[in-house]
């Protein structure tokens, strides 16, 4: 089983140089076949020039340059294109997601699910460092989200994810994604639902970064609240049995 860890980045050197070491000791450690592809837009903090220098060190790392920011969903399947594992994961570059989490996301692939997000919502899950509003927000979100779209996955706007290789290409296929933003989570878990993939959750300790600023913005918010109507207005595919 070959594994692909796709990280967009902008303005994340700090970060970078921290995780992309930590990614690779888990590779080792666990005797893993595995690549990490990077999605630079064109951050002006050097992050690029990071991942290059970490490239000498690392010949398992692709760097993929783009001109500008074009958003996270767009980023990620701009990384997909790269990827050629069975498995693929999403990452932040923040190191928000413990790369010491991906031997338990592969446990629940090999046991039969066909996408696995790490939840900060099921029991053993939490996050670490948020303020009041933060955690208020990202509840309030899930819980519109699961309401809208009937969905019982419990952390839809998690970002700590795995996909069996075919997910992806069938999704792609269906020509399904239809935001370049944040909203991109919640689409790509409620399409992989709608196309009859199996979820499972495992539970994460978000951390939240200690360099850098996040970012999300109101636009981002304002195209979440966009994209959750117009799922829930249109029946972009009809739903087929469960696989398996």
């Amino acid at each position: 089983m070959k594994v692909s860890i796709v990280i967009p980045t902008y303005n994340e050197r700090e970060n970078i140089r921290l995780l992309i070491p930590k990614i690779m000791e888990v590779f080792e450690r666990e005797g893993l076949c595995g690549e990490v592809i990077v999605v630079d837009d064109n951050s002006e903090d050097g992050t690029a020039a990071e991942v290059e220098r970490l490239s000498q060190i690392y010949p398992n790392i692709i760097l993929v340059k783009r001109a500008r920011k074009l958003g996270l969903g767009s980023a990620y399947r701009c990384g997909f294109e790269f990827a050629s594992g069975d498995v693929v994961f999403e990452m932040d570059a923040d190191l928000s997601h413990d790369p010491a989490m991906i031997p338990k996301f592969l446990e629940e692939i090999k046991s039969g699910a066909d996408v696995v997000i790490g939840s900060r919502l099921v029991d053993g899950g939490r996050v670490e460092d948020w303020d009041a509003l933060r955690i208020v927000l990202s509840r309030g979100a899930n819980t519109l989200a699961r309401f809208l779209l009937r969905l019982d996955i419990k952390d839809l706007t998690s970002g700590y994810r795995a996909y069996k290789k075919e997910v992806l290409d069938e999704i792609r296929t269906n020509g399904m994604n239809i935001s370049g933003g944040y909203a991109f989570q919640v689409e790509m878990a409620y399409f992989a639902k709608r196309l009859g993939f199996s979820v499972a959750e495992v539970p994460i300790c978000f951390r939240d970064r200690k360099f850098g600023e996040t970012k999300l913005g109101i636009k981002d918010i304002l195209e979440f609240m966009k994209v959750l109507f117009k799922l829930r207005l249109q029946n972009v595919v009809k739903k087929v049995p469960t696989r398996g």
